[in-house]
């Protein structure tokens, strides 16, 4: 059983800062240099100040953007700009946005999570971590004891039972409204009625955790934990450097979305679109030809297939779809992972069309960009700035629940919820309960 708990969060008086709009920032992974200055200059009390504090030159061991940020949230919360709950709490968060023209509206509340090693409990990761970022974060850990942004988890729950227990809350209560860079309306109700706060945590307490993007922060967690107990910080099982802070939404909630991710491809020779093809003509079947990127992904959409993906050629400006002939070719490329793994398009892309067979032809391995919009696809047709372009349908739920359900984790940037986790809305303190 996952354990999770309401807490006594830390949270803006907005009498102090303004509105909350002008405090909250994204996650740390997606700051550019450009935003956080944008958001420096926002609000002197903006969360961008600890989540990912500005380097300054002649930083050393002992002055730098950790220490800033330690000290900044030090600072207010002595002066009351950060403020401590006095109940334990959940705390509700809905966000409304627009993709691609479509509005969504996704929901879910933020809790103290019990830590678990992956492979021994109910909590599962689905994507590979990396160093930098976790040593990046235990520093961040360290110098401010502080959860300052959430894990984002997932639970099963086809009826979406759990979060139907807050619908006479979120109709009754006024929320705290937050609009944040990208024009997502962020919405947060405190929960203090204890009752309800028992059955919630009752009926998601037998549910496995799936961790949708945070993987990072929840292993460096695991990694904070290990180090407080050997220096004999964790007086016992309750201290709050056992838990996380983390958002909870329901794999069945209507607003839950996977972005596609799709792949710039640059270090290779000019390909046109009819090399590519032949390239492409023992393991694949050529579906559909296009001038454009937009009609391609109209085309791999509709045939709402794993094993369907689309190619541009910047060379010449003609696209294509494919269907993979056979699975066979994946059982050989990827033996130790399972079907499910092997029927991922992502794992169709990397392991089959750019390992094997980009590499085999070029012997060079082209560098990757990651991007989700078509738009984004468009601009780098146009402006050539890589030699391929990669279509790729996104995972389902499904997928991600069956493949980390296994206990195995997807390739790199399979999966991209949006819109982010912001920053802001309640801190979770590592050291005071």
């Amino acid at each position: 059983m996952a354990d999770i708990r309401a807490f006594r969060g830390f949270r803006y008086d907005l009498g102090q800062v303004g509105a909350l709009s002008d405090v909250i920032c994204p996650p740390y992974d997606v700051i550019d240099s450009a935003l956080q200055q944008h958001l420096y200059e926002s609000s002197p009390y903006n969360a961008v100040r600890v989540e990912l504090t500005q380097d300054q030159p002649g930083d050393d061991d002992i002055h730098n953007k950790y220490v800033r940020a330690a000290r900044a949230i030090k600072e207010w919360i002595g002066a009351n700009v950060l403020r401590q709950d006095t109940a334990r709490s959940l705390y509700v968060v809905e966000q409304s946005f627009e993709v691609e023209g479509q509005t969504f509206t996704r929901r879910g509340f933020l809790a103290r999570v019990r830590l678990e090693p992956f492979g021994t409990g109910n909590i599962f990761p689905h994507e590979q971590t990396f160093s930098g970022p976790k040593a990046d974060r235990l520093k961040l850990y360290q110098a401010t004891a502080f959860n300052i942004s959430p894990i984002f988890g997932l639970y099963p729950d086809d009826a979406n039972d759990v979060f139907t227990k807050f619908d006479g809350l979120i109709r009754n209560a006024p929320p705290t409204v937050a609009l944040d860079h990208l024009g997502v309306i962020n919405r947060l109700w405190v929960v203090t009625d204890t009752a309800l706060v028992s059955q919630v945590i009752g009926l998601l307490g037998p549910k496995p955790v799936f961790i949708a993007d945070g993987h990072h922060r929840y292993e460096t967690g695991l990694k904070y934990l290990e180090d407080e107990q050997a220096a004999g910080n964790v007086a016992d099982d309750e201290a709050p450097q056992n838990f996380c802070l983390m958002m909870l939404v329901s794999m069945s909630d209507p607003g839950l979305i996977i972005q596609p991710t799709h792949r710039l491809l640059n270090g290779l020779p000019a390909v046109t679109s009819g090399e590519l093809k032949a390239l492409l003509a023992e393991q694949f079947k050529v579906v559909g030809e296009f001038d454009n990127a937009a009609a391609c992904w109209e085309h791999v959409q509709l045939e709402e297939s794993q094993s369907v993906l689309g190619f541009g050629s910047v060379e010449d400006g003609q696209w294509i779809a494919v269907k993979l002939n056979s699975t066979e070719i994946m059982d050989q490329l990827a033996p130790d992972q399972t079907v499910d793994w092997r029927s991922l398009a992502v794992s169709i892309l990397h392991k089959l069309v750019i390992d094997k067979i980009l590499v085999g032809k070029y012997g060079v391995t082209p560098g990757c960009q990651y991007v989700h919009l078509l738009r984004e696809v468009t601009e780098a047709d146009q402006n050539k700035t890589c030699q391929l372009a990669c279509l790729v349908p996104p995972c389902g739920m499904e997928h991600v629940e069956s493949i980390a359900g296994s206990r195995e984790k997807m390739p790199q940037k399979s999966t991209y919820f949006y819109p982010k986790i912001p920053t802001g809305l309640v801190f979770h303190s590592l050291k005071k309960e």
